[in-house]
């Protein structure tokens, strides 16, 4: 190789192909990928020609177009041995080094670099000399160490190194393959004298040396300072051994100490002080970084921290109280009265247990709220979780402490954050509460709203009993039939019912004003809202029970004026019904009665929602047909019921109505109740139903400014209903002047607000014939013949319908 070498005839005008990050010298072979497109050419002039090419190195490696001024002058002219493309345009050149060279001259920039080059011949060196033959041994013992040290050296450059006695040759060998920077290895390469070579190369290796020596150093320090913390943990379990021997008080003493204070001063029961000084003991004999150690320190914090034996002193002041309920809420008597009861027996007995009250009404009637107001007026802490679609019963009783994370339940939290044993706890959403694998949480409330047992409440993570007895629990809920009947058999239900327009207009004008006007940086001289104006929101812009909506629509007038304010308008702003179109757009409801006449087949039931109570109309329709009855609007089984005891009920008394028996095997019936997308059930729409298939049968329209409710049996009888108050309200909202009502929900009327019974006819009936007689224009149709009230052919007069008589 050596001999073919030397036989190579290195070209004076040569393609030159600048590389980076690398310097090329001779003897070397290695491989090399072009991308450049200059770089390219070169290469295909060389392959087209000698093979021959000049490998210079770039000055900055990160220039992608060097002029020649940035490449180094001296370099290696290569003979290209193997050439491959790549997929991706580039190419892969095996070079190797022949001879060292220095550019003349660059004649050619384009398409390729082109240089004249001159090549540089090694000085003849006496092979006899002895400074040069102990440099070459010493250069040769400084690459068998740096080896020792951890460099990476190829063993057959090892070997060709061992074998070498030309310090030239020796010089580029290790200059290439000791992996210096590319500045120190152009300064190698452009060394002329092989022994300056070879002492420069000398040079590096004794700095490769330090380099290795100082890591190795480093290495073994940090070896050092390992072996010194084991050695450090040893000595500690040793001293600690010895100090127990000699009864003396180890390192951990002070946390010991400071646990066993907290406990003492935590004032726990003897269950829960035994098993803190259980807990204690073990975490004395465990290791201070064992990962049970800190679950047994976050456990003994729970212990000592939850208020075993805090309490609030309650304010027994009557009078105070009621006047901080009345500040708080307009109205809402039965509440305000019960919490006025309690409060008077704690004040007569001491040791009582807390009452469990559930408050069941539509949203935004105040009842999360009220729980604020109690807990002002009792001086005790108030806490609230809310139980909508809770699923895990862990979330009430906590997790085991086996369990990764394992935290107590939202009982013991709450009681944890409020810093006392008596709070007032509000659980909101109870009827919201679900249950899957998991388990049941509303099955895992019965202990804890029991005041029977809930003195004895074991949570999960802690283990021990706590007392509940002294909280007052109080619970939400918006429907009473969702939650389990031995769940609600432990609460005392408190219904909030729907408030009256005149209840919301001194609300809106005592509460929602006075909030939103603060709220939005308003004062009372900025914004003026009239009484007119508010009970106009109320009729026209809102239909609910609650008050959200219309504080919503409240707010709204509010930034209406803020932005005119801040625009640079200056007020006062009086907002009046006939301007309020102005600030809150289009009315969104209209009263029924404004939409509807009287007319023939249709009827206004009364309906309950849990947003309150609502006004519904019932249409019925006979056609001509075989007696088919169809039943549309999204009726539930009950009200299905409902409609076909009506027929029978109709079929049965047809003789008394002057109605052809035969009207339901020769038509086809129709009742239909409008607002199809929404579902309806219960029994409450009977006589509703009742009224109309009658209506329809005689032709007689139904009077449009009369409402009813209740149940009807086969025999005419009309039964109770629920929800009497909210279905009046919703008449009253709609303009209807006459309710009729079942005579057995007399004893609810005390419900109704005294000034809305006056405004309007409350009819209570025992029968259809009383429902006829007040709902049927101008008058009822005949009575049954045994009452002695049947009329001939009431058809005569109104003309009966085609269906009717077919």
């Amino acid at each position: 190789m050596a001999k073919k070498e030397e036989t190579l005839k290195v070209p004076k005008d040569i393609p030159l192909l600048p590389v980076r990050d690398i310097v090329v010298f001779p003897y070397m072979i290695l491989p090399l990928f072009v991308a450049r497109t200059i770089s390219i050419n070169a290469i295909d002039e060389a392959l087209a020609k000698d093979r021959m090419i000049f490998l210079t190195t770039q000055k900055d490696q990160s220039e992608e177009e060097p002029t020649p001024d940035q490449l180094y002058k001296v370099g290696t002219a290569a003979l290209i041995m193997r050439m491959l493309k790549m997929p991706d345009g580039r190419i892969k050149i095996l070079v190797q080094g022949v001879a060292r060279a220095k550019v003349v001259e660059v004649p050619q920039e384009e398409p390729f670099f082109r240089a004249r080059i001159q090549r540089i011949e090694d000085d003849k060196v006496d092979s006899g000399d002895l400074e040069v033959e102990a440099l070459l041994r010493a250069v040769k013992e400084q690459m068998q160490k740096i080896t020792s040290m951890g460099k990476a050296l190829l063993p057959d450059i090892m070997v060709v190194a061992e074998n070498l006695d030309e310090p030239g040759r020796l010089a580029d060998l290790l200059g290439s393959n000791l992996g210096l920077k590319v500045a120190d290895a152009q300064e190698i390469l452009e060394i002329e004298d092989p022994v300056a070579r070879l002492r420069r190369v000398n040079e590096q290796l004794n700095k490769e040396i330090d380099l290795l020596e100082m890591q190795e150093k480093i290495h073994s320090r940090a070896k050092g300072e390992i072996d010194k913390s084991q050695r450090e943990y040893y000595l500690r379990e040793q001293l600690k051994a010895i100090q127990k021997e000699l009864g003396e008080i180890d390192e951990r003493s002070t946390e010991m100490a400071e646990y066993e204070e907290k406990i003492k001063s935590a004032d726990m029961p003897e269950k829960v002080l035994a098993q803190a000084e259980k807990q204690l003991e073990r975490l004395a004999h465990m290791h201070p970084d064992a990962a049970e150690a800190s679950l047994v320190r976050t456990y003994l914090d729970w212990l000592v921290e939850i208020p075993w034996s805090r309490s609030t002193t309650d304010n027994l002041d009557i009078p105070l109280a009621e006047k901080v309920l009345d500040e708080d809420h307009y109205d809402l008597e039965k509440v305000k009265i019960r919490i006025v009861e309690y409060l008077s027996v704690r004040k007569l007995k001491e040791q009582m247990k807390g009452p469990i009250l559930c408050f069941v009404g539509p949203p935004g009637v105040g009842k999360t709220s009220l729980g604020k107001s109690i807990a002002r007026s009792l001086g005790r802490k108030f806490v609230r979780i809310s139980l909508g679609g809770v699923r895990d019963e862990a979330e009430i009783r906590g997790h085991r402490r086996t369990y990764v994370g394992a935290l107590p339940g939202k009982i013991i939290q709450g009681i944890h954050g409020a810093g006392s044993n008596n709070p007032v706890f509000m659980m909101d959403e109870v009827d919201k509460i679900g249950t899957d694998f998991r388990g049941d949480p509303s099955s895992a409330l019965l202990e804890v709203l029991d005041p029977e047992q809930n003195q004895s409440f074991v949570d999960h993570y802690l283990g021990v009993p706590f007392d509940l007895s002294n909280v007052m629990f109080i619970t939400t809920a918006n429907l009473l039939d969702p939650i389990p009947p031995a769940l609600k058999d432990r609460m005392e239900v408190l219904y909030l019912q729907g408030y009256t327009d005149e209840e919301k207009r001194h609300i809106a004008r005592r509460y929602l004003l006075a909030r939103q006007l603060e709220e939005h940086g308003l004062t009372e001289e900025d914004l003026k809202i009239s009484d007119p104006a508010i009970l106009e929101i109320i009729h026209r812009y809102t239909r609910e029970a609650g008050l959200r909506n219309l504080e919503r629509e409240v707010a709204k007038v509010c930034r209406k004026t803020a932005r005119e304010i801040a625009s640079g308008k200056k007020g006062p702003f009086h907002v009046s019904a006939r301007n309020l179109k102005k600030y809150l757009g289009p009315r969104k409801y209209f009263m029924e009665s404004e939409q509807e006449e009287s007319e023939v087949g249709v009827a206004t039931g009364l309906a309950w929602t849990p947003a309150g109570g609502e006004i519904l109309h019932v249409e019925t329709s006979l056609m001509k047909g075989k007696g088919g009855v169809i039943l549309t609007g999204q009726l539930g089984d009950v009200m299905k019921e409902s409609a076909q005891a009506s027929i029978s009920y109709a079929r049965s008394r047809a003789a008394d109505f002057d109605v052809n028996p035969d009207f339901s095997s020769r038509n086809d019936i129709h009742i239909h109740v409008p607002a199809g997308a929404i579902p309806k059930d219960g029994p409450s729409a009977g006589i509703t139903i009742t009224t109309a298939l009658i209506s329809s049968l005689t032709g007689i329209p139904v009077n449009k400014d009369v409402a009813m409710t209740g149940e009807v049996t086969l025999r005419g009888r009309v039964l109770p209903i629920g929800g009497l108050k909210e279905k009046v309200l919703a008449a009253h909202r709609a303009g209807i002047k006459t309710v009729i009502f079942p005579a057995r929900n007399k004893i609810d009327l005390e419900e109704i607000p005294p000034k809305i019974r006056r405004a309007m006819t409350l009819v209570p009936v025992d029968s259809i014939d009383e429902v006829l007689k007040e709902a049927l224009l101008p008058a009822a149709p005949p009575a049954s013949k045994s009452a002695g009230r049947r009329r001939k052919n009431p058809s005569s007069r109104r003309g009966t319908p085609p269906e009717a008589t077919a």
